[in-house]
């Protein structure tokens, strides 16, 4: 049977940063107040003409060239992302198979928001396990400054840019594998966290509400609640259903929206802080992006070593959420 491995982790930041102290000269706020609130004390912003694409390109041929897996055999391409590089078609991830000299490979992107990671994660096992494809190379990738709204102090303070990727691919040890992976959704709560951009969904007047509806819009205090009890419960399931202790997670790798809501799922987990992985307060959460971009920087750090388990864990806009049991299984 074939299982599907985690093998190698690339990301790319822009070299851009925007601080707490920038923002106070644009909206109302304080370092201290965003501090306080979210963890976040800077994020990266790309530049005008550096694309979604152009950053997943960056992160993939990092992720690819730790692999130890050659480019041409890389069979499929999967991108996590709401801010693609054009509304609709092409997709993102066919612009970065060919940016990647990949050829005729299956490509497409998917859109779950933060959780889109996870989700994709969950695609490029079914592909291999079902024994479609051999060696899958999943992003997530998010240019948000470009949907973000920077009058609006609510949902400026968050968000920046950025790219992780992962390779994916087939091994026949059970030991390499990935453990399990959970997703979910529910749409009732579609309006805690969407961009209402002009599409089928919604009319607009004019093009100037058109413009200004593509950014994303946010009930912060209702979201906040629904992902701490919604990461929690799912945290909880999918350790009990594959026997794992909290004690054994090497490294919990949670989707870096905001300190406080990593905090309050680590504290239900009684994870110890070492056990907890956190970047939010130079990158600010970069949506489908957040995961590996974590995992990059542990990987980078020299703490992410052969074999140690990871448990990854997201929540976004949809509302969608995920969680997954993650052997690092590099073959070099």
């Amino acid at each position: 049977m074939a299982y599907a491995a985690f093998r190698s982790i690339g990301a790319y930041v822009p070299s851009k940063i925007l601080t707490n102290e920038d923002l106070s000269t644009m909206v109302d706020t304080t370092d201290e107040w965003i501090t306080k609130r979210t963890g976040i004390k800077e994020r990266h912003i790309a530049a005008e003409n550096e694309f979604t694409s152009d950053m997943g390109t960056f992160a993939a041929e990092l992720a690819i060239e730790r692999s130890g897996i050659a480019k041409g055999d890389i069979d499929m391409v999967i991108c996590a992302t709401i801010s693609p590089d054009y509304f609709c078609m092409p997709s993102t991830a066919t612009i970065i198979a060919t940016k990647l000299g990949l050829g005729n490979v299956t490509s497409f992107d998917i859109s779950a928001a933060c959780t889109g990671f996870v989700y994709i994660l969950s695609i490029a096992k079914a592909f291999i396990e079902s024994g479609m494809k051999k060696n899958i190379l999943i992003i997530g990738a998010e240019k948000l400054s470009a949907i973000t709204d920077y009058t609006d102090r609510s949902t400026c303070i968050l968000f920046g840019d950025g790219a992780g990727a992962a390779v994916i691919s087939a091994t026949e040890n059970k030991d390499e594998a990935i453990i399990d992976v959970h997703t979910g959704s529910d749409g009732a709560y579609a309006d805690l966290l969407m961009t209402p951009n002009g599409g089928s969904g919604s009319t607009h007047d004019s093009l100037s509400q058109e413009a200004s509806s593509c950014f994303m819009q946010m009930k912060g205090n209702e979201t906040f609640k629904v992902a701490v009890r919604t990461l929690t419960k799912d945290v909880v399931e999918i350790l009990q259903e594959n026997n794992i202790q909290s004690s054994q997670i090497k490294h919990f790798v949670p989707h870096q929206a905001n300190y406080r809501i990593i905090k309050a799922v680590g504290d239900a987990l009684k994870l110890k802080d070492e056990q907890v992985v956190l970047t939010v307060e130079k990158y600010g959460n970069t949506s489908g992006a957040s995961i590996p971009m974590a995992i990059n920087d542990i990987y980078e750090q020299g703490t992410l070593k052969k074999g140690e388990l990871m448990l990854l864990d997201a929540f976004g806009g949809g509302l969608t959420w995920g969680s997954a049991l993650v052997p690092f299984s590099p073959l070099k």
